[in-house]
């Protein structure tokens, strides 16, 4: 299997993507097959088959995914399920994804819809191209198609020695055939066709652990990453940002960089940028180019004032997610009211490496590459920021440094369009590590309101849960408008902003409950190095760091064990299934607060649970964590995590999936904190901003698949991260008796807490 061939030579590309007529012989019916196939590749869209499914003349197949994978194997997914529907080996299957001349636009990476949404359609393709294939070789033969099989894309006929490769029916020609379409691009695509696609107890290849096929080119560097793209003439470009946010350059002083050997200026509007033919050079221009800049305004309230200023602001939007019963009136009449306030901050998408783009911007026409998620979506942002058609833009991915949202590499590719169309010169563009965490979008700041009425017998009747934050829209997330990115801001694009926050998923049902979410204004509107945006599974992690930790605190009230006092409000038979697997697999000793607690010396230890949904599905996880009393450092040693996603397509990239998860969520929650003060950020490198380092990591991740053949595959690559927090909080509880209710888990905050 080869899901993304960098490799391939002009002629092979052609050859497997059906553009080049290959002559051959494979007897009288498939030569004159062939001959009926068509020579002329139909237009990109959804409803031609041949947007979707290429067969070579070697039988290799190649499928056309219009979405991309970020390094956790969904392109391995994919090649599963179309050979699986096609009845191929999953080792003749090639995946080209994200190439938009090439692909159709299915959204890109968002939503953990990869395999759910994206998979679903070249499932129906995978089927119905096998379909036609059968049944053109019926019509060959004069045989009804029910007498026909394949196998490993040989069609044969029972009872009958014929028989036929799909490589001699149509490879290296055109389907030239229509799929039904449902008329909507992005996440929601769908195709439906008069295939019926296999069940489960068919399954063959779905639900084995095929290997990953990038892995080997990672590791000894021949697949390229999108910073390994060059193009012939292409100069470097760097960024001019300000100290302070608020400035704008006011004066530029040009003369400055002339001492660099081709270095030149890019000033437009509040937009700023130097290119020079070696990116050294380029360096050197950014590092030397004088800039008088306008007076700096305090317009943050500092990190610290952070939570105090997300309390007093004015909300900008409300809205309850559930009211349930007479909320007031339970807590009027409790015996007993359990209150709690948590507070989530600012986290960078700290990829390992800044954003990169290169632009190649030739009159009225443009190629980019770029390493977004959505690189469908980022060449529509191009097209309007260059003012040129959408089709006269081609935008091609390439592996970035990062991913899991709205990183940085949107804005890359703006900066380089700019710049590429204002010096008609290709423009390759590298953001530095101070732009990587300083200046992309970030996850936003939060604080989270919980309060539980309880009767005389410790029993919860009722719950009110708020949440308030930023929006986690201000900066939309699919890159097709300039205004949400820093170019656009610059140059003075601007627009309406999107409102959006979030509240707690599960199958909790509360006799009365009142669970709403606010947001509040962003702090500065143009250009700010504090935008917030999607960051891995969007506001998911904190927003469950304070419902998640809230249940166990009222469970502590209530004198009752954390699991048993879950399962009291669980009523979905699948999500009691997932909580009572992990308390399986990892030893859960039942008891209340204190019971799972151990010491040595200066160590404590506890566990600690938690459990959330999230898009269908169950995720429960208990973290066992060490606590060291004198320095404060929270060593989390092992995670036992049941995920229950529906069908398990490869349970092998699965496991690696949570792993993934658990160690980012692991480093967002002991680590991860973005400092900024009045005037602008100060986390801007690994110092300033620590991630998880490999000292830190569990020793073990014990993984429970709770898999559900005959419930469609509902999503894995995020839901693991968002219970994570919550897990440790309520083990590091559990461990020392102190609760700690403000992310990161640091230690100098765990030492503040045992004093």
């Amino acid at each position: 299997m080869n899901t993304q061939d960098f490799s391939l030579s002009r002629r092979t590309l052609l050859q497997t993507t059906g553009a080049l007529v290959i002559a051959f012989n494979a007897g009288g019916v498939g030569t004159a097959l062939a001959q009926a196939a068509g020579a002329v590749k139909p237009p990109l869209h959804p409803t031609e088959m041949d947007s979707w499914i290429a067969i070579a003349p070697d039988g290799s197949v190649t499928i056309f995914f219009g979405k991309i994978d970020g390094g956790q194997g969904t392109d391995v997914a994919i090649a599963q399920i179309v050979a699986e529907e096609m009845d191929i080996s999953v080792s003749r299957i090639n995946v080209i994804m994200g190439d938009t001349a090439l692909t159709c636009n299915q959204g890109g990476a968002s939503g953990s819809t990869g395999v759910a949404q994206g998979g679903a359609a070249l499932r129906q393709a995978g089927a119905e191209a096998r379909r036609m294939l059968v049944e053109r070789a019926a019509i060959a033969w004069g045989v009804a198609p029910e007498r026909l099989s394949v196998n490993d894309g040989v069609i044969t006929i029972a009872g009958d020695p014929r028989s036929m490769t799909c490589a001699a029916l149509i490879g290296g020609k055109y389907f030239n055939d229509k799929i039904a379409w449902n008329n909507q691009y992005g996440n929601a695509l769908g195709l439906t066709a008069k295939a019926k696609p296999k069940t489960p107890d068919q399954y063959r290849v779905v639900g084995t652990s095929a290997p990953r096929a990038d892995v080997r080119g990672k590791v000894f560097a021949y697949r390229p990453y999108v910073t390994d793209i060059k193009v012939e003439g292409m100069l470097h470009g760097r960024m001019i940002r300000p100290e302070n946010a608020s400035s704008v350059p006011v004066a530029v002083d040009e003369a400055s960089i002339r001492h660099i050997p081709g270095a030149q200026v890019v000033h437009k509007n509040d937009f700023l940028g130097v290119v020079a033919p070696k990116e050294w050079d380029a360096i050197r221009a950014a590092r030397d180019l004088k800039v008088t800049w306008s007076a700096p305004v305090d317009v943050f309230p500092g990190d610290a004032g952070i939570y105090d200023h997300l309390r007093a602001s004015t909300v900008t939007k409300r809205q309850v997610t559930t009211d349930k019963g007479a909320v007031e009136a339970a807590f009027a009449g409790a015996a007993r009211i359990v209150e709690a306030e948590y507070e989530w901050p600012y986290q960078s998408h700290a990829s390992m490496a800044g954003g990169c783009a290169i632009a190649d911007v030739r009159g009225d026409r443009a190629t980019v590459w770029t390493g977004t998620q959505k690189p469908h979506y980022a060449a529509e942002g191009a097209a309007a920021i260059l003012k040129l058609p959408l089709e006269n833009v081609h935008g091609i991915w390439v592996q970035g440094p990062g991913s899991y949202g709205r990183n940085d590499a949107g804005d890359a590719l703006m900066d380089a369009c700019v710049l590429s169309q204002t010096l008609g010169r290709p423009v390759r563009v590298q953001y530095m590590r101070h732009e990587g965490t300083g200046w992309d979008p970030k996850g936003p700041p939060s604080v989270h309101k919980a309060r539980a009425a309880l009767d005389a017998a410790g029993n919860m009747i009722a719950l009110e849960f708020t949440s308030r934050g930023m929006s986690r829209n201000d900066t939309d997330t699919n890159e097709s408008e300039p205004k949400d990115t820093l170019a656009g801001q610059l140059l003075g694009m601007t627009g309406e902003r999107l409102v959006n926050f979030g509240s707690p998923e599960g199958a909790y049902e509360f006799p009365v409950a009142r669970i709403a979410w606010e947001t509040v204004p962003t702090l500065l509107a143009k250009a700010s190095p504090l935008r917030t945006t999607h960051l891995r599974d969007p506001i998911g992690p904190q927003v469950h760091f304070g419902s998640e930790s809230f249940m166990d605190e009222v469970a502590e009230a209530a004198g009752v064990d954390p699991i048993e006092f879950r399962l009291k409000f669980i009523t979905r038979p699948r999500d009691v299934a997932a909580l009572k697997a992990v308390a399986e697999k990892a030893g859960w000793k039942p008891g209340p607060a204190g019971t799972r607690r151990g010491r040595r010396g200066d160590i404590v230890t506890g566990q600690g649970v938690a459990y959330a949904s999230r898009g269908g599905t169950i995720v429960a996880m208990i973290a066992e964590v060490e606590v060291n009393m004198r320095t404060g450092q929270v060593y989390a040693r092992k995670f036992t995590v049941a995920q229950d996603c529906g069908l398990v397509i490869n349970p092998g990239t699965m496991r690696t999936v949570i792993e993934g998860n658990v160690v980012q969520g692991l480093s967002r929650t002991l680590h991860e904190e973005v400092k900024f003060d009045r005037r602008g950020v100060k986390s801007v490198d690994w110092l300033t901003y620590p991630i998880l380092d490999i000292t830190e990591a569990p020793e073990t991740v014990d993984i429970v698949l709770l898999d559900h053949p005959e419930i469609p595959p509902t999503g894995a690559g995020e839901a693991t991260i968002r219970i994570l927090a919550a897990a440790v909080s309520n083990a590091v509880f559990e461990a020392t008796g102190k609760r700690i209710r403000r992310g990161p888990l640091t230690p100098e905050r765990v030492r503040g807490a045992l004093a």
